[in-house]
């Protein structure tokens, strides 16, 4: 089947007549999630290295843009037509070290070029207004990414620490502001809420600096932590018992046992 086909078959699902009663009251801002969660099922994909999943799952992703555009077209706004042009010409625009007969040294030099050319359309964007350095980093990034997202961005503009160490100190910084608001005698939920998002946001520019990506640290980690607290479920089990069963430090000694394991 061809593109065409894939635009023909949501057109059909949001017929008024004779279209599927799901699909006809969905909104741009209905699918949202949707299209958040297929991204995520692509990533995962990847990192089981499962290449037909990963088809099922691009495929998945795929109908979802086709989902807004039609939307979008009903609107009278654009259709997949526009949406392809858009993106075919962004990218002419962006690589004209490839497209055109610019030149370029190395990868380096085409980062710069690639930041000054997004700068620039940011700049058209705002119009008259003055375009700001952090202005286009989307809210509804998961928070993680957006952090890095906005460090990097401060960073072209010479905002940013010089040296890891520092980065560390900050982070000791927040941790030490956090303890000390969990210590005084009547603690402020908000206090404690604003320096806790100060530790995780330091945390994020360590990683930076680190040449860490947070999102795939935090994803490791809760996978790793998935995996061991099966490993210790399982060893309760096999004893006849369940973790409702087990107290703290029963749960504690089989989770240094599977770490053990690990180390094997």
């Amino acid at each position: 089947m061809s593109m065409q086909q894939l635009i023909e078959i949501m057109a059909q699902l949001r017929d008024p007549e004779g279209g599927c009663p799901w699909d006809k009251e969905q909104t741009l801002e209905t699918i949202v999630p949707y299209t958040i969660e297929e991204v995520y099922e692509v990533a995962d994909s990847i990192a089981k290295d499962d290449m037909p999943e990963l088809c099922d799952e691009l495929g998945d992703l795929l109908f979802q843009i086709v989902f807004y555009a039609q939307i979008a077209s009903e609107q009278g706004n654009f259709d997949m037509g526009d949406v392809t042009q858009s993106i075919c010409q962004k990218m002419l625009r962006r690589h004209p070290h490839v497209f055109a007969d610019v030149e370029v040294a190395d990868v380096h030099e085409q980062t710069l070029r690639w930041e000054q050319l997004k700068a620039e359309e940011r700049q058209i964007k705002a119009g008259t207004l003055p375009a700001r350095q952090l202005d286009g980093v989307a809210r509804a990034l998961p928070a993680l990414i957006r952090a890095e997202k906005l460090q990097k961005r401060a960073a072209k503009v010479g905002f940013d620490w010089s040296d890891k160490m520092d980065v560390l100190a900050k982070v000791k910084e927040e941790l030490a502001e956090l303890e000390a608001e969990l210590t005084v005698s009547q603690p402020a939920p908000q206090k404690i809420a604003e320096e806790m998002g100060d530790l995780l946001f330091s945390c994020v520019n360590l990683s930076r600096h680190l040449g860490l990506h947070a999102e795939t640290l935090l994803r490791e980690a809760n996978d790793k932590f998935q995996t061991r607290f099966n490993g210790m479920e399982e060893m309760v089990l096999a004893e006849g018992r369940s973790l409702k069963d087990s107290t703290s430090l029963e749960m504690e000694d089989k989770w240094e046992a599977v770490k053990k394991m690990e180390g094997k």
